[in-house]
């Protein structure tokens, strides 16, 4: 499981201090470029060498209990299956242990010249699949 954290910082918020949604789906957008950087996989280089997107083919966000202003929140992401070209994720982001939101999310690798679907780099597959968290979740199918 990647982990990494982030404030929730006042341009994130309502005027009452509160998360306002928008920003959170901003925020999990920037884990999940961490997260690719961790992998060896930056976004400036996937977009500009490799000519490839990971757009979001579907999002399923459940929120359990607000974040406010000055919030340190811990992004968690579970890759849970990886297809010929989709990547199916978990998110959890929590702060001092209490978790504001769940995520399940499906990415697809697609090639910016054809804007078609497009087969996970060797590379990337391999270091996808080293933080694979659940058995027989290799679908080639998808």
């Amino acid at each position: 499981m990647f982990h990494c954290t982030t404030p929730l910082r006042f341009g994130d918020c309502d005027p009452s201090g509160i998360a306002y949604y928008p920003s959170y789906l901003r925020l999990l957008d920037g884990a999940i470029e961490e997260f690719f950087a961790s992998l060896g996989s930056p976004r400036r280089p996937m977009i500009e060498d490799l000519r490839m997107g990971t757009p979001t083919v579907s999002l399923n966000l459940t929120f359990k209990r607000p974040g406010f202003h000055g919030d340190l929140l811990d992004f968690a992401i579970k890759v849970v299956a990886i297809g010929r070209t989709s990547l199916d994720l978990d998110h959890a982001v929590s702060t001092r242990g209490d978790v504001l939101f769940t995520a399940s999310h499906r990415l697809v690798a697609t090639s910016l010249d054809t804007h078609s679907s497009c087969p996970w780099p060797d590379n990337l597959r391999a270091a996808l699949t080293h933080h694979l968290e659940t058995d027989h979740a290799h679908d080639p199918a998808t």
